[in-house]
């Protein structure tokens, strides 16, 4: 059975720091790429980044570039999200997932086929 379990959301001020992580179990972690997804009250759900099986291969949304940045650490079976420099725009339920069948960076959520339950984070101006 496969299992994403995200952690590390909260409330921070404007300007400061969180990391996300998302502990994987269930399949062979370095096989399949993952992806960081937010969605905000009343917005569709959007890609924040995502990272290849190896880890050799990013990709960010142009509102997260160069304040995000996305690793996985394989000995863990975990990938985690450091956001910094947050700004209230970044407040939004934040889902991790694994793709289905590819360990390819994978940018569109239809490759995606195993999500976490998400974690709130809110950023106060």
């Amino acid at each position: 059975q496969v299992q994403l379990v995200e952690s590390g959301g909260g409330l921070v001020q404007a300007g400061g720091s969180l990391r996300l992580s998302c502990a994987t179990s269930g399949r062979t972690f370095s096989l399949y790429a993952m992806g960081w997804f937010r969605q905000a009250p009343g917005k569709e759900r959007e890609i924040v980044a995502a990272i290849s099986g190896s880890g050799g291969s990013t990709h960010y949304a142009d509102s997260v570039k160069g304040r995000f940045t996305i690793s996985r650490a394989g000995a863990k079976n975990t990938v985690y999200l450091q956001m910094d420099s947050l700004t209230p725009e970044d407040t939004a339920v934040y889902f991790c997932a694994q793709t289905g069948d590819s360990a390819w960076l994978a940018a569109s959520d239809e490759l995606y086929t195993y999500w976490g339950q998400g974690t709130q984070v809110t950023v106060s101006s």
